[in-house]
This record gives C-alpha cells, sequence and structure tokens, in this order.
C-alpha cells in the first residue's frame, strides 16, 4: 500500500530549508500584497519612508529577488527524487495534476500572484527529462555518471535559455510577451480596471465580486508575466538540478560535501553580480534587458546556493538548535503556510478586510512580512503537536494516494 514519508523517514534539514524559503518568499511577495509594487514611482517618492524604501528596496533586490524561489524550487526536485524512488513516476504525475487544481484555483480566488500553478506544470514536463528508473546507489560526492552530466548541462540550458529568449527581444525585436500584454489590457479594461485605478482597486474593493473582477484579470497578467520573464524553462532547470541532489541523497550525506568551498565560490561570484543586477532593477536596466536577464541568473543561483551552505553549515555543527526547530515547523507544512500567508495578505491590505493597502511604505511592508513569518512558526508549531500534517498537506496526499490518512496524532496510520 502506498503512503507518504512518515515522520522517522523526514530528513529535517529539508524543512529547515523550506521554512528559509518561505520567510524570504513572504519578503517577496508582501510589497506586492501591500499594493506597494503597484503604487507610481512618484506616489513610493511621497511616502514618509521614502528614502529608507530606497534602501530597502536595493537590498530586496540584492538579496531576496529570485533567491528563495530558486531554493523553493531545488527542494521541488528533491521531493521529486523521492517520490519517484519510493513510488515512481505515475504517483507523482497524480501529485502534479492535483496540485494544478490547487494552483490554479490559488490563482483565479485568492491571489494573482500564485507559482504553485507553474510548479505544477514545470513538474509535468520534468517527467519528459529524467528516467523513472529506481535511484542509484550513492556515489562519492562530485562523482557524476554520464547521464547526470546530461542533467546538468540540460539544466544549465534551461537556466540560460531565458537570456537567449531576451537577447532575440532586444536585438531582433522578436516579442514573444506582447500578445499576452495585450490580451491582459483587454481583460483589465473590460473589468473597468485601469492604469489609474489599478493601484487602488483591490484597497477599495468593498466585496468579493469587485476584488474577483482584478483577480480575473490578474491571472491574464500573470500569464503575461511568466512569458515575459521565461519562468518556465528556469523552474524546470531549477527541478533537474534539485532533482540530481535528491538522486544522490546529497542532503543525507553533508559531512562528504565540500560546503566551505562552495559556500567560497557561491559568494565569490553572487555577491558582485546581485550587487549589479539590484543597481540594474532599480535603475531601470541602462544596461540593456540581455544584460539584465545575464545578471540575473549569475547572480540568483550562486547566492540561493552561498544560502543552503550556510544553513547547511551551521546544521552539522549544532542540529538541535533551536532556530532550525522553528524554521523547520512553518517549512513542513509548506503549502499551508503558502497559500496562508495569501489569505492574511488579502485581511490586512484588501478592502475586504482591513483596506490598509497603499497606507505602508516598504520597510514596514518588509517587517509586517517578517512578523507574519514569526506567526506563522508559531502556528505551525503548534499545529504539529497535535496533527501529523499541515491542513492542505492532508488533502493533498489524500487526493495524490487515492486513501485516508488521519491527520490526529495518536491514530493507527503510518503516514
Amino acid at each position: 500500500m502506498k503512503r507518504p514519508t512518515t515522520e522517522r523517514e523526514r530528513f529535517a534539514i529539508l524543512d529547515v530549508l523550506r521554512g528559509l524559503a518561505l520567510m524570504g518568499i513572504a519578503l517577496a511577495n508582501f510589497p506586492e500584497f501591500a499594493l506597494w509594487t503597484f503604487l507610481s514611482g512618484s506616489e513610493q517618492a511621497a511616502m514618509p519612508t521614502a528614502d529608507v524604501d530606497q534602501v530597502v528596496r536595493y537590498v530586496q533586490y540584492l538579496l531576496v529577488d529570485g533567491k528563495f524561489y530558486t531554493i523553493f524550487s531545488l527542494l521541488f526536485g528533491i521531493g521529486f527524487s523521492l517520490i519517484l524512488s519510493h513510488h515512481g513516476a505515475r504517483l507523482f504525475l497524480r501529485r502534479m495534476l492535483v496540485l494544478v487544481v490547487i494552483g490554479a484555483l490559488h490563482l483565479m480566488f485568492i491571489w494573482s500572484g500564485d507559482i504553485l500553478l507553474l510548479y505544477a506544470v514545470g513538474g509535468l514536463l520534468l517527467t519528459l527529462f529524467v528516467a523513472s528508473g529506481s535511484t542509484p546507489s550513492p556515489q562519492p560526492a562530485g562523482s557524476l555518471s554520464r547521464a547526470d552530466r546530461r542533467l546538468l548541462v540540460l539544466a544549465l540550458a534551461l537556466i540560460v535559455l531565458p537570456v537567449g529568449l531576451d537577447a532575440l527581444t532586444e536585438f531582433c525585436g522578436v516579442d514573444f510577451a506582447g500578445p499576452f500584454y495585450d490580451y491582459w489590457w483587454q481583460v483589465a479594461t473590460a473589468q473597468g480596471i485601469s492604469e489609474a485605478n489599478f493601484a487602488t482597486w483591490l484597497r477599495d474593493a468593498q466585496d468579493y465580486g469587485q476584488m474577483f473582477a482584478f483577480l480575473l484579470q490578474g491571472a491574464c497578467e500573470r500569464l503575461w508575466e511568466f512569458v515575459d520573464g521565461h519562468r518556465l524553462p528556469k523552474v524546470v532547470g531549477l527541478f533537474v538540478l534539485g532533482y540530481l541532489v535528491g538522486r544522490h541523497r546529497l542532503y543525507a550525506r553533508l559531512s562528504e560535501l565540500p560546503l566551505r568551498r562552495t559556500l567560497c565560490w557561491a559568494l565569490a561570484v553572487g555577491v558582485p553580480t546581485s550587487v549589479c543586477y539590484a543597481w540594474s532593477a532599480v535603475n531601470g536596466h541602462p544596461w540593456g534587458l540581455t544584460a539584465h536577464s545575464l545578471l540575473y541568473a549569475l547572480s540568483v543561483i550562486p547566492l540561493a546556493c552561498a544560502y543552503v551552505c550556510v544553513v547547511c553549515l551551521l546544521w552539522l555543527r549544532r542540529p538541535g538548535a533551536r532556530v532550525f526547530r522553528w524554521l523547520a515547523a512553518p517549512g513542513r507544512m509548506a503549502l499551508s503556510n503558502y497559500i496562508g500567508q495569501s489569505v492574511i495578505g488579502i485581511a490586512l491590505f484588501y478592502g475586504v478586510g482591513f483596506g490598509l493597502g497603499t497606507s505602508f511604505g516598504l520597510i514596514h511592508v518588509e517587517l509586517t512580512a517578517l512578523a507574519v513569518f514569526l506567526l506563522q512558526i508559531v502556528l505551525s508549531t503548534l499545529w504539529l503537536r497535535w496533527f501529523r500534517f499541515g491542513p492542505l498537506e492532508w488533502v493533498w496526499r489524500m487526493l495524490t494516494y487515492g486513501q485516508w490518512f488521519p491527520i490526529r496524532k495518536g491514530g493507527n496510520a503510518t503516514g
């Protein structure tokens, strides 16, 4: 009988990293929840915290933007390798189809910035690139088979592909996203949404019908963002990298890995490129779209890798540290907490809630994001004292495995 991973089989470092990624995702997403991102430059500059916000915005591009979703994507690929080794590709496909539904519901009815649907589609595509055979016997760290090298080349090609696509746009005039942009604004205009009221629509929405009108055009905007940013090849490339990590169980062999050397290389590459990327982002890409895209690729993965190395090195020294328990709790119920952040953002900033959108400067928005994540640590810790899974993880598992799993601890369940 197929079952989900038991608590005894979990590797806590993966939950810790997942929790870290959730914190970074909150920092990245709350400026949109708070509608600060939608304000014009002059409106942002008129806020009392404008000078501090400029610094925070630069730091956000430097340390946050793209880095934590990269970690989350790598963890997703590791999860695929675990499912493949235990249950094969068929169960993984069922899991992704359920995630398609969850992501679509989140996108259409809760928040237009959803990433789950993209992950589900990327996960389905991932099965085209990886073999469905058994997991190989662990090899010495750094040793790659011919199949592994092919997958590594594929992953790097997918990650770099957006740079080439942006070059075609910049130098050859190929407009991949233009039709999607036009369709987005057709839908927005039909809903009565314009540039003049775009930033304040959700703040002023007095009922869910008005909110849903924005979500409807927001789904079209999200599709344009995915195409314009060439997000799908990036995500699938990171999935493949994560699959390779999981295939060789590197997360369970941390003491064998050259973590300090990797950290030095990651910082040597990631810090200067991140400095340049952040400068390019806050100044409107003065070196051009292709250079900006290249800086993104060269900064995001190395710095995300550096974050992972730091956490792993600290984990090896003190795996029982309290901070790791704090991070692991929300990481164990990442889906519930990811969607929970959307619900909290709506309650705080939209007109159907407290209507605080556009009221805060960026520094206060980011402090709010940290406060929300701290709340999720507390709630997740309390929840997991009595329950085996997060609520949405529980539903996801039952739909995936097609069987009932008791959610309360103390029952006669194996999962």
